[in-house]
């Protein structure tokens, strides 16, 4: 990867890896709640269970830190017009 790193973009490894994650835990989750189903084996179903909580609680919070990377932008902006606005009144000239 060549060229400025852009902060307006998230990366889309990270967000490759959080749906490969979300996908492999709901996989799981899907596929022991069927054996639980199938073997009557209620521990199977517990464990299904915890794999699909989790794969919610990663989307949860996948959200929730875009959410704060969002903020954090907008407040980059703001502070950066600030500081245009800042010199702009630094380089005006003084009015006798």
């Amino acid at each position: 990867m060549t060229g400025t790193l852009d902060v307006n973009q998230p990366p889309a490894r990270g967000r490759a890896l959080t749906w490969i994650a979300i996908g492999f835990l709901t996989l799981d989750g899907v596929l022991l709640l069927l054996a639980a189903l199938w073997g009557q084996r209620p521990g199977l179903a517990i464990g299904g269970g915890i794999c699909l909580a989790l794969a919610a609680g990663v989307l949860a919070l996948w959200r929730r830190h875009r959410r704060t990377l969002a903020e954090v932008r907008e407040a980059r902006r703001a502070v950066a017009d600030e500081v245009r606005a800042l010199r702009a009144l630094l380089r005006k000239e003084p009015r006798p």
